[in-house]
């Protein structure tokens, strides 16, 4: 790896992250890890957000700009437009600013090309999840090329973009930061659910927001098969327009006893180490964070094979099981399988494990930095 003269990035232009919407994804995840590695090498950074709920988690060399007023239930495209008009001020205001996007792609795209600001952006889903209009992916089409580098985080995502959208990607993995996961595992929690003495339960997780992309329903009509035929628990985790429906099936087919939803965790850590199971849902994703933090606590995954990776991750099945979108019935195998094959089980975590080498943290992170150093800084 190419070493990084930190003399040479002390020079550097201001940079500004740029994610007006901080919802405690793997997105969120994602650039808190990034921001703060990259505030260790570069003296003027700022980022831009909306909501200020996660101001602690980052670097206090790193300038925080959030909206002034608190407003409540508010469209992700009020704060789009929030923090574009704060990026326009910072643009007018300093020279030699450039940017680097995790959100509000095109809209920033459009304010920096529009302004002769140079901009990197980093792409977040499958494009399967939001091109299925031909307009959109036209539109998208046009201005991705207008990047300075765009950076997606999985294989398969890649090339998905790539072949669509006519551009040449960047491929970084997720920095994964084992120790921290480790650690924060170890705190106490209130909720006893898990906190059975029962062995033979089957204690199942899933983290995400309550969304039609994290298809939980599914889950949920899995669960519904075979809670006659295994003793079992599934906790969910999570925030989101859906929470009504979830309830409402979960009520519906009288299975509160067996099933727990409750509100987004800032540290789910200590829930997931609790649980013997992990189940990703979604219909599709990027590069699922929460996959990489369930692999580090030795959980077992079964993932929906969704655009983009889960097969990547768990390598077509090899370090875990996969099932077709929105099949139910698949899942609800899958799961008694699980249950029935515990060494085949523990050879699979400990394989998936051994696999995570892929998303060092330093070494993905240095990535950040040097595509940065190249695209932003460099004359």
């Amino acid at each position: 790896m190419k070493k990084i003269n930190k003399k040479k990035l002390k020079n550097h232009n201001k940079l500004i992250i740029f994610m007006p919407s901080m919802e405690g994804g793997g997105v969120e995840k994602n650039i808190i890890l990034i921001s703060n590695y990259l505030s260790k090498y570069l003296d003027d950074i700022s980022l831009i957000t909306f909501d200020s709920r996660f101001n602690n988690q980052f670097n206090k060399k790193i300038k925080i700009i959030n909206h002034t007023k608190k407003i409540l239930n508010v469209t992700k495209y009020y704060k789009y437009l929030i923090c574009l008009i704060n990026l326009t001020k910072q643009i007018l205001t300093y020279k030699n600013i450039s940017v680097f996007s995790f959100q509000a792609n095109i809209y920033a795209l459009i304010l920096c090309k529009l302004l002769n600001i140079k901009i990197i952006i980093r792409s977040n889903s499958s494009p399967l999840g939001w091109s299925k209009s031909t307009i959109k992916t036209f539109i998208f089409r046009i201005f991705f090329k207008l990047a300075d580098k765009i950076i997606v985080n999985s294989q398969e995502f890649k090339k998905q973009l790539d072949n669509k959208l006519n551009v040449n990607s960047l491929l970084i993995y997720n920095p994964l930061n084992k120790q921290e996961i480790k650690k924060n595992n170890k705190r106490k929690i209130k909720l006893n659910f898990f906190n059975s003495n029962k062995s033979k339960i089957l204690k199942i997780i899933n983290i995400g927001r309550f969304t039609d992309q994290k298809d939980q329903i599914t889950l949920l009509k899995a669960i519904n098969e075979i809670y006659k035929k295994v003793k079992l628990k599934l906790l969910i985790i999570g925030y989101g327009k859906n929470e009504k429906i979830l309830k409402s099936f979960v009520k519906k087919n009288r299975l509160s006893n067996l099933v727990k939803i409750i509100n987004f965790q800032k540290n789910p850590f200590p829930f997931l180490k609790r649980s013997d199971l992990f189940i990703l849902s979604s219909k599709f994703e990027g590069l699922p964070n929460v996959l990489l933090e369930a692999i580090v606590l030795k959980k077992f995954i079964i993932s929906s094979q969704c655009p983009t990776g889960p097969k990547e991750i768990l390598l077509n099945g090899k370090y875990g099981y996969l099932f077709k979108i929105g099949d139910y019935k698949n899942l609800a195998k899958l799961i008694l399988q699980y249950s029935k094959n515990k060494k085949q089980n523990k050879r699979k975590i400990n394989e998936a494990y051994k696999s995570l080498y892929r998303f060092n943290y330093e070494g993905n992170c240095k990535k950040y930095l040097m595509t940065v150093n190249k695209y932003l800084i460099e004359k």
